[in-house]
């Protein structure tokens, strides 16, 4: 894996929590986050959208993490975490990915790793963003 701080998006940590395989590279990338094997960079709003996410009831049922278990992987993450302030970014190409493009114009060394087709296609960032895939072999 790259040694550029990253920024993961919330799906890629969705995702490394509901796969089975633990070789996938979701789950490699979520291992990575709570080992500190890597840089990685949130700021608080990610953090409370990662939070929001994952403390949903129907996601709760499908990942099995109680509340306070959820609080404490985030604490984890957040121990090895770079928290930074966001920036100000040009628009995102979903609004609600705007967090994402606000962190990635906070340093220009920022790659951004996510599972969404649509920001992975975007041409403005997109030699700063990753799939997952990439980031594992990279």
């Amino acid at each position: 894996m790259t040694r550029r701080p990253v920024i993961i998006d919330t799906n890629v940590v969705v995702a490394g929590l509901l796969t089975g395989d633990t070789a996938s590279p979701v789950a490699r990338i979520l291992d990575g986050m709570l080992a500190a094997t890597f840089p990685f960079v949130v700021s608080e709003a990610l953090l409370a959208e990662y939070r929001a996410v994952l403390v949903r009831p129907g996601l709760r049922r499908q990942h099995g993490l109680t509340v306070t278990e959820v609080d404490a992987l985030l604490t984890e993450l957040v121990r090895h975490a770079i928290v930074l302030p966001p920036g100000s970014g040009p628009p995102a190409p979903d609004p609600g990915d705007q967090l994402l493009w606000d962190l990635l114009v906070a340093r220009p060394d920022l790659l951004l790793v996510t599972g969404d087709q649509a920001l992975q296609g975007d041409r403005g960032f997109r030699a700063r963003i990753l799939s997952p895939r990439a980031f594992v072999d990279s």
